[in-house]
């Protein structure tokens, strides 16, 4: 006789697992559906989804820097015809992303349908490119100026991860400013997965950007950074306390981040929070702890940790 007989009262081990699985999706399902039910609405199914936002995002860089991030071998003749069918099929499927995300704002809050307001922001956005390429050339600058390791503008554009943050920030404004910020805090994530440096898609960045080296940075919703600003590694623009309605609950939007103004420099380590002014042509130390403004001018030093006016 054959050994495959099962002892009496055993089931099958196949039908084991069966039922096993059964119960573990049925109690999935009341978790989903009924005890902790976290769908937007509780019916949004349709959500943003990264892995096209990632395709958006190297279409839009090709269709920037054409030569650096789309095809090595274009000519006169071939490179605007790149562009063009590169960026149409990047805005095509931002569309559709952008028509999900405005599933997520409140009801009412506009009056066109979905995918015509869809239409409308991605519209909006393709009209800005050219001038955030033209502020992404000047950080580029700032960039290669401000590091004697750079050996070409290239180099920076291809393999600094803070020049590659910086092109995602300015693409993610962009969208949150004209109303998509699910999609623009999709494509923060992204750069943050990649790059090791957070910025928020709301925050506000002036023209000739650098951050050096780069991991570690963070750079808060309200923050606002003036032109030819620089920063090193982690270097964190946080928020020093949230403030809380009469039950408790944190107010979202509130300014609570600094605002660092033209010609700063932060080095690396340095920690600045709060709605602080750090004001013009000043240097903050690495390592410093900083809560509170700074006139234009200054110095702060980590190791004497005392402001010196220059």
């Amino acid at each position: 006789m054959g050994s495959n007989t099962q002892p009496p009262g055993r089931k099958p081990a196949a039908q084991s697992i069966e039922a096993e699985l059964a119960e573990v999706v049925a109690g999935l399902r009341l978790s989903r559906e009924v005890t902790h039910k976290i769908r937007h609405r509780g019916s949004v199914r349709e959500l943003p989804s990264r892995p096209e936002l990632e395709s958006i995002r190297d279409g839009l860089m090709a269709a920037l820097f054409p030569s650096h991030y789309g095809c090595p071998d274009l000519t006169d003749e071939t490179i605007d015809y790149f562009v063009g069918h590169t960026l149409a099929q990047a805005l095509s499927i931002l569309t559709e992303q952008v028509r999900r995300d405005l599933l997520f704002l409140p009801p009412g809050a506009n009056n066109l349908p979905a995918l015509d307001h869809a239409s409308l922001i991605v519209s909006q956005f393709a009209a800005q490119l050219p001038e955030i390429r033209g502020i992404l050339a000047e950080d580029l600058t700032a960039a290669y100026n401000g590091d004697p390791a750079a050996s070409s503008v290239a180099e920076v554009l291809i393999a600094y991860p803070g020049m590659r943050a910086i092109i995602h920030h300015r693409l993610a404004h962009a969208l949150y400013s004209l109303g998509a910020p699910l999609v623009a805090r999709l494509l923060a994530a992204i750069s943050q997965a990649e790059t090791g440096i957070d910025i928020h898609p709301a925050a506000q960045i002036g023209p000739r950007f650098f951050i050096d080296h780069g991991t570690g940075v963070v750079i808060g919703q309200t923050a606002i950074i003036g032109e030819n600003v620089r920063l090193y590694q982690h270097v964190t623009l946080g928020a020093k306390r949230f403030e809380e309605d009469e039950h408790g609950v944190l107010i979202k939007g509130e300014p609570r981040h600094p605002i660092i103004e033209d010609n700063v420099v932060i080095y690396a380590g340095a920690t600045v929070l709060g709605r602080i002014v750090v004001g013009h042509n000043s240097t903050i130390g690495g390592n410093v702890w900083l809560t509170q403004s700074v006139p234009p001018g200054s110095f702060i030093s980590q190791a004497q940790n005392r402001l010196t006016e220059v």
